[in-house]
């Protein structure tokens, strides 16, 4: 998989379709499985090499204090973690804090190459010591005629909390995703009892991409034995070209979770 600065294009009956790539990934604050190792620099390089136009992001720090230990180490950055993985390739990005704590806060982000309209970050947390939130940008793509709505989640890891952040999910894209605009969710729903399909799908008309194209949904986590299916990319007016689980080789020594990898086809514009 090379890289690519630009939305990639296939020929198609002598028509060129765009195509937008995009990519989902819990980075566990810049930390390997088990915390042994601060790896942003390998995700950094690894997320840039998949030429994804979008990347939605989970646990990702905005402000991280850096304590003396932290300090010596060249590689961890002075400026918000998810400035430092858009570096050169994403000029475009919104961030939604969904834990804040005495020596810094993370939470969700979206990086793209293409900029935002518009962006809100909506608390769902149910629990004080359980922060989440579900981010929304409303992206431009050159060419094309209808805003792509993003909404980068991490849901949480009780069921009680995810029945009603879904409720939110789908009363957010009811209320403020018009039916003709194209629509990404992606991000990490805790929901190994796939409790969230049947809503996404009956009330929204969604489908999850590994789903539609592998007839499963891909398994993320423990990214070193994946066995749960907690990471998705749900969508709605794109047409699918291919996806790809990726945990492994350098994946794998990166975040505890894999990361998805999905095209779609711009069509309609």
């Amino acid at each position: 998989m090379g890289s690519q600065s630009e939305s990639q294009h296939i020929q198609q009956a002598g028509t060129a379709i765009p195509q937008l790539h995009i990519l989902t990934y819990n980075v566990h604050k810049g930390y390997c499985a088990g915390n042994r190792r601060f790896m942003l620099d390998a995700m950094r390089e690894r997320i840039a090499e998949t030429g994804a136009d979008i990347v939605f992001l989970q646990e990702i720090h905005g402000h991280a204090e850096k304590s003396a230990r932290k300090r010596r180490r060249a590689s961890y950055p002075d400026q918000p973690h998810f400035e430092y993985l858009a570096d050169q390739s994403w000029p475009h990005y919104a961030y939604g804090r969904n834990a804040i704590y005495r020596k810094g806060d993370h939470g969700n982000a979206i990086l793209s190459m293409h900029p935002f309209t518009r962006w809100e970050n909506i608390d769902v947390a149910l629990f004080p010591r359980s922060s989440r939130s579900i981010l929304h940008g409303v992206i431009d793509i050159p060419g094309f005629d209808k805003p792509v709505h993003t909404l980068c989640v991490h849901l949480g890891l009780l069921e009680r909390e995810r029945r009603a952040q879904i409720r939110t999910l789908v009363e957010r894209i009811e209320e403020h995703v018009p039916r003709d605009e194209p629509m990404i969710i992606a991000g990490d729903f805790n929901d190994w009892r796939m409790q969230a399909e049947r809503h996404l799908r009956s009330d929204l008309g969604l489908r999850e991409l590994f789903v539609k194209l592998t007839g499963r949904h891909a398994r993320t986590f423990p990214v070193w034995a994946p066995v749960f299916p907690v990471d998705r990319i749900y969508y709605r007016g794109l047409k699918p070209v291919s996806c790809a689980c990726l945990g492994e080789g350098s994946w794998r020594e990166l975040s505890d979770h894999a990361a998805l990898f999905g095209v779609f086809e711009l069509s309609g514009h």
